[in-house]
């Protein structure tokens, strides 16, 4: 595996899709997964200015066995045929889950695996770090690590320790304050790629960062990547501006979801409902919001300019 061949991969605007079900029965719903694809390319995204996730926490990857995350990732792979790179998130508790992931993964041509440490017990940092070593070794595929603060509290000599190992091609990148954030793009940004998840695109951009975690792209990928453009120009006031345009009223509107029910990738959903894709609930425990939300989102989407709303 050729870490910088797959830097260059998964830069860009790194979008995460959420799984479709079948609303009868929740069952997958390839086809539409396979149309999302499809519009996503028709919209531009392209290797360089885009990547696309699959089974990561807006994938809910919580509800999906092994065998699903395989077989959408084998879906989403021949749909994007060569035009665009694909990552499978592999977030879970089971090395031997993950291995399996990772060699199915590999076989199938996923690009990298996206990984965060464990959750639910009290972890050592030496038990992250000998759960990411393993997983190193047991298919030659990319690894993006992914910082859940929210669930391990990473010391920053544990994030440099997990870059080093063979394998690990990117840091995907949240922090509990904007000082440990800023603190670690100083860090790592010249070491590896990073890409940020915490919504700071403009001044990770400044600071080095390759990769920008953009929800709304899934169904305006035109304006993300405008948006990484005008990064990549470092016309930084105007991508500002479109941050505040697109990201801020998705997050708001998400906010009032969270009062509501958990879990990530419904509001997505809801959102390719209103430009004519295929929509559905989540998996439970997450309820669906669609009755309760959609006009909200509806107006939402009109406000930021959002094409093809109906």
């Amino acid at each position: 595996m050729d870490r910088k061949k797959t830097q260059s991969r998964i830069r860009g605007c790194y979008i995460p899709l959420p799984t479709l079900f079948r609303d009868d029965d929740l069952e997958l719903n390839l086809p539409g997964m396979r149309r999302h694809v499809r519009f996503l390319l028709d919209g531009g995204v392209r290797e360089g200015n885009g990547v696309l996730l699959v089974c990561g926490a807006a994938g809910e990857f919580t509800t999906l066995t092994t065998d699903e995350r395989l077989h959408i990732a084998a879906a989403v792979l021949d749909e994007a045929g060569d035009k665009v790179s694909v990552i499978l998130g592999a977030q879970g508790t089971s090395p031997r889950e993950l291995h399996a992931l990772a060699r199915g993964a590999s076989r199938l041509g996923v690009v990298a695996l996206q990984v965060s440490p464990p959750f639910y017990h009290v972890h050592t940092d030496d038990d992250v770090y000998e759960f990411m070593e393993a997983l190193a070794g047991a298919a030659d595929i990319g690894l993006v690590f992914y910082t859940t603060y929210w669930q391990y509290r990473l010391s920053m000599e544990l994030i440099g320790r997990v870059l080093e190992l063979p394998g690990v091609v990117a840091l995907k990148l949240a922090a509990a304050s904007v000082l440990d954030f800023e603190r670690s793009l100083r860090l790592f940004a010249g070491r590896t790629m990073v890409i940020d998840n915490q919504l700071d695109f403009v001044r990770s951009h400044m600071l080095g960062g390759q990769g920008i975690n953009v929800h709304p792209s899934n169904y305006w990928p035109q304006w993300g990547i405008r948006l990484w453009e005008l990064l990549e120009a470092k016309h930084y006031l105007e991508a500002q501006q479109q941050m505040t345009r697109a990201i801020a009223p998705y997050y708001d509107l998400a906010s009032d979801i969270e009062k509501y029910t958990g879990g990530e990738g419904h509001l997505d959903k809801l959102c390719l409902e209103l430009v004519g894709l295929d929509s559905s609930r989540c998996r439970p425990p997450i309820r669906d919001i669609r009755p309760r939300f959609r006009e909200a989102a509806r107006q939402m989407l009109r406000d930021c300019g959002v094409p093809g709303v109906t």
